[in-house]
């Protein structure tokens, strides 16, 4: 049976270093397609995560994403959903998605009790999306098919404290905060008005 998780490459330093029994293990107790109810909960409490894409030659790219607790949905058994935000407009992740769906994405809590959750699958950019209209700030949402869905030990996340969210997530009724770099001389003069898309 062909593995979700692992290719040649892994597999030859499994065999260099006598881990394709524990590999294989790990993948048959641990990795699935459909999210549990705790992956989902996990997921939709999370307030940021890490997109890993790839351009049309396979060169990467690994982005941070942030937003409310929420901002990703688990919209299926299967599939999520999140929105991309006003950002620097150089679009690496979204332009990558265009050209290679292929996408890694992993959630991380580093605060309270580590946690660790990997999701591969492919991406699907829509401007349409019925989640827009009630999505704060999106420009765009992104909806992912699930491949597969892999828990990651925690040991190596330091015990870290959250202070504050970030004022620069989008909040209904709320003017979005800009950044000072947006008025810095060097850039001023080319960062396009910001398009509304506030929900009330």
């Amino acid at each position: 049976m062909a593995s979700m998780l692992y290719h040649e490459g892994n597999r030859e330093f499994q065999h260099q270093f006598d881990s394709r029994r524990l590999a294989d293990r790990l993948e048959e107790r641990l990795a699935r397609t459909k999210f549990s109810d705790d992956d989902r909960s996990f997921v939709e409490s999370c307030i940021y995560f890490f997109l890993a894409t790839a351009d049309a030659s396979g060169r990467p790219d690994c982005s941070f994403k942030g937003g409310p607790p929420g901002f990703v949905k688990v919209t299926g058994p299967s599939e999520l959903a999140f929105p991309d935000y006003d950002g620097n407009g150089m679009f690496k992740s979204i332009g990558n998605l265009a050209v290679n769906p292929h996408v890694g994405l992993l959630f991380i809590a580093m605060h309270g009790n580590p946690k660790r959750l990997r999701i591969n699958g492919s991406a699907r950019i829509d401007r349409d999306d019925p989640l827009l209209a009630g999505t704060v700030g999106a420009q765009l949402i992104i909806r992912v098919k699930v491949d597969v869905i892999f828990p990651n030990c925690p040991r190596y996340i330091p015990a870290m404290t959250l202070t504050e969210p970030s004022v620069y997530v989008p909040t209904a009724g709320v003017a979005p905060v800009e950044p000072a770099w947006k008025g810095f001389d060097a850039f001023r003069d080319v960062v396009p008005p910001r398009r509304d898309v506030r929900s009330e």
